[in-house]
């Protein structure tokens, strides 16, 4: 997912379930020292704990509070990891990775004197899930895949998917876009990044992109962090993969998992593709897999009324 997911964010910011009686994602959190840095962290509800991991990479937490609604009965915790939203940022981008965010999620664990906790991470918040889940298997009670990844080469299917769509779609973007690329430019450059906008958010992402009206909302802090995001895709990463993005596989290790999952994905959902979701079946045998029939990238804005039961009932052994 390309440059254009700070728009994501900010669609589901005007979407997402924020009432009064929960705290208010600007002002009602803490700060959390994780290996050394600060990162911003909002619980949601009493319960087993559920840690939300965002997607991107770069994304704050926000869009996500669409998940208050599983806060009747879950301690749901919200946070920014390092580099986004309200957390520190890094000297030298460097310092952004995979492997960071992974140990980042066990440091929020310790740092919050928690202990076995539920996880779900969504898009590029799975490919950090699952890499937790591997590591530090004994501290999660059930992981939640959604929308997600399981190899670089399921996100080369997103570029080239994605691509062909706008191409076949867009043809006035993609012929824009290839007159720059013959220059030399690459998808992080900004020009580049300023075509791709052009293509609507709900074009690629949602089953019915008046889902995604934006109504308004004040700004977030760093909402996306493009400068993580390319350090971590590679500088050409809506093309062609690189980086941290570019060399993680998780497909023969996923079976080894011991604790429940569930993983789902969206019908419609044109980056992280049908074709390569439903791999997982094979990859992770013991995994529950739903495929959302009437959502594009985010079921839980698509189709809340299934989603959530199917999660209540994941959590608490009504399967």
């Amino acid at each position: 997912m390309r440059k254009t997911f700070f728009l994501f964010l900010s669609l589901f910011i005007a979407v997402a379930v924020n009432a009064q009686k929960y705290p208010d994602s600007y002002t009602d959190g803490k700060y959390v020292t994780v290996n050394g840095a600060k990162l911003w962290v909002v619980t949601v509800g009493q319960g087993d704990p559920l840690i939300i991991i965002p997607g991107g990479p770069g994304g704050a937490h926000l869009g996500y509070r669409v998940f208050d609604s599983l806060a009747i009965d879950n301690m749901i915790i919200y946070f920014d990891a390092f580099g986004r939203g309200k957390s520190d940022t890094a000297k030298d981008v460097k310092e952004y990775s995979l492997e960071r965010d992974i140990r980042d999620v066990e440091g929020l664990r310790e740092a919050l004197h928690l202990g076995k906790i539920n996880v779900l991470g969504h898009s590029y918040g799975g490919v950090v899930a699952q890499g937790y889940a591997l590591k530090y298997g004994d501290h999660v009670n059930h992981l939640i895949l959604a929308n997600t990844f399981h190899s670089f080469i399921m996100w080369q299917a997103n570029d080239d998917n994605s691509n062909h769509e706008i191409k076949t779609n867009y043809p006035e973007v993609w012929d824009s876009l290839m007159i720059i690329r013959n220059e030399g430019a690459v998808s992080s450059d900004p020009e580049h990044q300023r075509l791709y906008a052009k293509v609507p958010y709900g074009f690629l992402y949602a089953y019915n992109p008046n889902n995604f009206l934006s109504r308004g909302r004040k700004p977030y802090p760093n909402a996306f962090n493009s400068k993580l995001y390319y350090q971590m895709v590679g500088k050409d990463g809506d093309f062609i993969v690189g980086s941290d993005i570019g060399t993680f596989d998780y497909r023969k290790e996923l079976k080894n998992l011991k604790m429940p999952v569930l993983i789902y994905g969206g019908r419609y959902d044109r980056v992280a593709v049908p074709r390569m979701m439903v791999k997982f079946k094979e990859y992770c045998p013991q995994a529950k897999f739903v495929m959302f029939e009437k959502s594009g990238h985010n079921p839980q804005i698509e189709e809340p009324e299934k989603l959530f039961p199917l999660i209540e009932s994941f959590l608490h052994g009504n399967q």
